[in-house]
């Protein structure tokens, strides 16, 4: 037990170093609730969540196994600003290993903002499917998005283009995906290597083993016949044996719970993440109709988690309430923005998801300042001009603090233990 302290202390105070050298023990900006930077448990305690942190603590005393955490979303994941800046957190806690990334998905080859954090480039013709649309060629799986082929065509990824340090090397490579016909199939280029996969119809995928961890790959799409087969991709999860905590991310612009409900595959790759802690960041899209159902966002978020836990029955959770945005309304030539008052409804929906699953939520609505003030963060820089979306620094300061608010509660957790 007083080893078990005496090491909690040292990473109390080395996040708490971290924190005022990043300038975050306080924010600096008089609208933001700091004192809300915390993760709200509506039952008092949360079993599955200090489960959860006995994870990390075994992770951080012993420097061994890894542990997975999937945030999910739409546009704010999607553009992967916000949870690469989390990620990057949870990265210097364990510096002396090369983690690994967690889930990508080649949105270049979508016609799609990818994130700017690795690069993606395609050759051939690429048709997307996505689960905000009805319309689709493919079935989806856990990412939300997927795209489709049927000529010899490429994907290439480097997952460390700007990044000096090479953090996100892998030595295997999980592509989600599958073909029409065995006579269609994916080859893996790495370096002057190329790698066939078998594929497994429980999971929807192929896992290609790599003798030398590398950090960029190029998937080929081989026709093995006179007559051309499709072969979608639903994505990508680069892997390594290395400690740490994996931390991925999945988004899809304008999604909503619905959307991933749609989703055809999503339990059966879910397992291929196996996620110690699922964090929550869909509910944007839903909130943005007059008529909006609380009833209804709450059931459908049930009917997602039930969909989680057939897969992984005992995962954390954590719900980030929507952000305060603002609707544009149209008024014959002329237009204005009108505060979402639905905010307030889903901020009260998200406490009753965490009391209802035993989790924690992240408060970002408070944080902000509660309602209308994307405003300010619109004044400050913060936020995009149409007052739903932040600016790179916006997601960033958003990251940093969500971070922080994880590693006090885990903190706090262990200090009672």
């Amino acid at each position: 037990m007083k080893k078990s302290f005496s090491y909690i202390y040292v990473i109390f105070l080395f996040v708490l170093i971290q924190n005022l050298a990043l300038g975050q023990s306080k924010t600096g900006y008089p609208f933001i609730v700091d004192s809300m930077n915390v993760i709200k448990i509506p039952n008092g305690q949360s079993e599955r969540l200090s489960s959860f942190y006995e994870k990390m603590n075994l992770l951080f005393r012993g420097g061994e196994g890894q542990i997975s955490i999937l945030h999910i979303g739409g546009s704010h994941v999607q553009a992967d600003m916000f949870s690469h800046q989390v990620r990057s957190r949870f990265d210097t806690l364990i510096t002396d290993y090369h983690t690994s990334r967690g889930i990508i998905f080649p949105y270049e080859t979508a016609k799609t903002n990818n994130p700017y954090n690795y690069k993606v480039s395609h050759t051939g013709k690429w048709v997307s499917s996505r689960n905000v649309r009805e319309n689709r060629v493919a079935q989806l799986g856990v990412s939300g998005i997927a795209v489709t082929t049927d000529t010899i065509s490429t994907i290439s990824v480097n997952l460390d283009p700007d990044e000096e340090r090479h953090r996100w090397k892998f030595t295997r490579l999980t592509v989600m995906g599958y073909g029409d016909s065995p006579l269609v199939m994916p080859l893996l280029h790495v370096g002057d290597t190329i790698l066939k996969a078998a594929f497994d119809s429980t999971t929807c995928s192929y896992l290609f083993k790599i003798s030398r961890p590398a950090e960029s790959f190029m998937l080929e799409i081989a026709q093995n016949d006179t007559v051309m087969h499709s072969f979608t991709v639903n994505g990508f999860i680069p892997e390594n044996d290395e400690p740490g905590i994996v931390y991925h991310a999945i988004g899809v612009n304008g999604a909503s719970v619905p959307s991933y409900l749609s989703c055809e595959m999503f339990e059966r790759q879910l397992a291929l993440i196996q996620p110690d802690m699922v964090i929550f960041a869909i509910g944007i899209n839903d909130a943005v109709p007059e008529n909006f159902s609380d009833s209804a966002f709450i059931a459908n978020y049930d009917s997602l988690i039930a969909k989680i836990e057939r897969v992984v029955p005992h995962c954390a959770y954590i719900f980030i309430t929507n952000n305060d945005s603002f609707r544009k309304i149209k008024n014959g030539k002329k237009s204005y923005y009108e505060v979402n008052r639905n905010g307030i409804r889903v901020q009260r929906d998200f406490y009753e998801l965490a009391r209802r699953h035993d989790g924690g939520v992240w408060d970002m609505f408070a944080i902000m300042g509660g309602l209308s003030s994307m405003r300010q963060w619109e004044v400050m820089g913060l936020a995009q001009k149409d007052k739903i979306h932040f600016t790179r620094k916006g997601y960033k300061l958003m990251g940093d603090m969500m971070y922080r608010a994880i590693i006090d509660s885990y903190n706090k957790t262990m200090m009672e233990r």
